[in-house]
């Protein structure tokens, strides 16, 4: 289990770091907060300690029996500091240690561990030049920054300085935990969420895929420090890339176009589409009772791409049955010329958080993975085909 130390500084957005906590102990995190002065006028040291079932640290000079700064540097295996006001930015760029966390800062930098930092601040602090200067020096310093966003700002004025998303900052921290060096050049395109294709100006075929699994193996992979892009059919919000399609059509001309060392299929797409699209929508007034619609096949993705595939990539498919689940699996296997298939069960994996699936290599091997978390499900998919 991984050690996070949280530093929250004085920020109007302090108090999504609440959040963040609860994100990381769901998921099985320990995690500590050590707090500038300035941070308790905007969170209770009361509601940190119940999130986070520890000690909150805020108090430089106190009686203790040990040096509270080094002891907790020692124990953690990241720093993030989320918000970091551009006071605190500036104090952790000139090596000022004039508090409780700046100190643990100063210490935990020169142990050459990992540190995130989350800035939150005025769209004019962000442009100063010396905040500018102080940001390039922590950079060059092995800190790796993750925002701000430009949105609706504290100052009730649109700009750049607003605390990025939760979900990326936390993503960016499990990454600065788990990234292995062998991972560093490799690139993973993941393919999730099922196709859209259009039958008339707002009407479309689909399918009932949420996207879930897709997600999950593409942050994984990410956390464990692979290249990630995502091919995605619904919207995200991602540290890594995300390339937004629509229709089958539209997925294979990306991945044409797209290199990769290993290619997750996790779609679901769809077998066939309009054989003509009305350019405007139809209205049922024109229409008698019945309504005719041909359709035809879609090209069939992952086989086209597999058929052209270099020897050093690999290429993985999902199988998604209700009956003769194995069968089927095998012979997408074989005949789209995969590397890996993931077999998985329509009454099971569909819009739920959990999956079970197994996993089929092209020597006939096979490895079932019990009913879990989807993302527990990511972690062993990743295990098995990028040995």
């Amino acid at each position: 289990m991984k050690n996070i130390l949280i530093g929250i500084t004085a920020s109007i957005s302090a108090y999504k770091i609440y959040e963040l906590i609860r994100k990381f102990k769901k998921n099985d995190y320990n995690v500590k907060v050590v707090l500038t002065p300035n941070a308790l006028k905007f969170v209770s040291p009361l509601v940190l300690e119940t999130l986070s079932n520890n000690k909150v640290y805020f108090e430089q000079f106190i009686e203790r029996d040990d040096v509270e700064h080094i002891s907790l540097c020692d124990w953690a295996d990241v720093f993030l500091i989320a918000p970091v006001s551009a006071n605190s930015l500036s104090k952790f760029a000139q090596g000022i240690a004039d508090n409780l966390l700046t100190s643990v800062f100063c210490a935990y930098l020169g142990a050459k561990k990992p540190v995130v930092l989350a800035p939150a601040m005025n769209e004019g602090m962000w442009n100063n030049p010396f905040v500018k200067k102080n940001c390039s020096l922590l950079k060059e310093n092995n800190c790796t920054f993750v925002g701000p966003e430009t949105g609706f700002l504290a100052c009730k004025k649109e700009g750049i300085g607003r605390l990025c998303d939760i979900d990326l900052i936390y993503q960016t921290t499990l990454r600065e935990i788990f990234k292995d060096k062998k991972n560093n050049n490799k690139k993973i395109v993941v393919t999730l969420g099922g196709t859209k294709e259009a039958i008339d100006s707002v009407r479309f075929i689909s399918n009932s895929s949420s996207g879930r699994m897709g997600v999950s193996i593409a942050d994984c992979a990410y956390k464990l420090g692979f290249e990630v892009i995502a091919l995605s059919s619904i919207e995200l919000k991602k540290p890594y890339k995300v390339v937004n399609y629509q229709s089958a059509k539209e997925l294979l001309e990306e991945l044409k176009k797209t290199d990769f060392d290993y290619l997750i299929m996790a779609a679901a797409v769809g077998d066939f589409c309009a054989k003509e699209i009305q350019q405007e929508k139809i209205s049922k007034e024109n229409l008698g009772e019945t309504f005719n619609l041909e359709l035809i096949k879609n090209p069939d993705v992952v086989k086209t791409i597999a058929h052209n595939k270099k020897d050093s990539q690999k290429i993985i498919g999902f199988c998604l049955a209700d009956k003769d689940l194995i069968n089927c699996a095998k012979n997408k296997l074989i005949n789209k010329n995969l590397d890996y298939i993931v077999a998985n069960d329509v009454k099971i994996a569909l819009n739920t958080t959990q999956n079970k699936v197994t996993i089929i290599d092209k020597s006939g091997r096979m490895i079932d993975i019990g009913l879990q978390d989807k993302e527990k499900i990511a972690e062993r998919i990743l295990e098995v085909v990028c040995d």
